[in-house]
């Protein structure tokens, strides 16, 4: 594994792990707004942490939007997804060891953080809502990530402000899908819990994915670019 794969594998573990861990672990004692801010934490302290290796993505939405503006080859999105994946299953496994600690802690019960939209799950909130919700805060936050790292942007800041973004689309949509914006947050919970979360995962992939795209594609073709900047790898 190379550097920078490895920098995303641990990186997204971070996120994972910080994330989902706080709503597994601690989420009936901070709730929403907490859950939020343990999100948007763990990619401050990824970005700040690692990102000087691999641009500290941590997200195959991310890493598309990266692609598609035409400042990431194919091979390195091929390779960012793949170690993304592996951390966030690997920081799901780690917090199910953990949870499985507490005498009452059953998965089919208690969950492990994964996603989800309908009765039953949070809100309660409709499929519609759920794609709408995914496809628009992943064009926003992938947006942001592109615009705070283009070369004319304040220097240092920009692991703040993705932190932040993050943690606003938490505080918009956790009630709806739990929030994902991210396949790979997505598919680690969702590999131990199975049935719904399996069934369901389709649409915490297709639609973050082709946010980041879109939101990719508008920055390599200058719309939401600095006039001043030309794409870099």
């Amino acid at each position: 594994m190379s550097s920078k794969a490895l920098a995303e594998f641990i990186g997204t573990f971070i996120l994972v792990f910080f994330g989902v861990g706080s709503a597994v672990l601690m989420g009936a004692h901070i709730g929403f707004h907490g859950i939020a801010m343990a999100f948007g934490l763990s990619i401050v302290a990824a970005a700040y942490g690692l990102g000087a290796i691999s641009g500290a993505q941590l997200n195959p939405a991310v890493s598309l939007g990266f692609l598609t503006s035409g400042r990431m080859g194919m091979g390195d999105f091929i390779a960012y997804c793949i170690a993304q994946v592996l951390g966030a299953v690997a920081a799901a496994a780690v917090i199910y060891v953990i949870a499985s600690g507490k005498a009452d802690y059953a998965i089919a019960q208690n969950g492990l953080g994964q996603n989800g939209w309908g009765a039953g799950y949070n809100g309660g909130y409709s499929l519609t809502a759920a794609l709408v919700f995914e496809f628009v805060a992943t064009f926003l936050f992938v947006t942001v990530i592109l615009g705070a790292t283009q070369t004319d942007a304040p220097a240092g800041f920009a692991g703040l402000a993705i932190g932040l973004t993050l943690t606003g689309i938490h505080l918009v949509g956790i009630d709806v899908t739990g929030t994902s914006v991210n396949p790979a947050r997505s598919i680690g919970p969702a590999v131990f819990v199975g049935g719904q979360a399996l069934s369901q995962l389709w649409l915490f992939i297709l639609a973050p994915l082709a946010g980041g795209a879109v939101a990719g594609a508008l920055h390599g073709a200058g719309i939401t670019r600095s006039p001043h900047v030309k794409p870099r790898g």
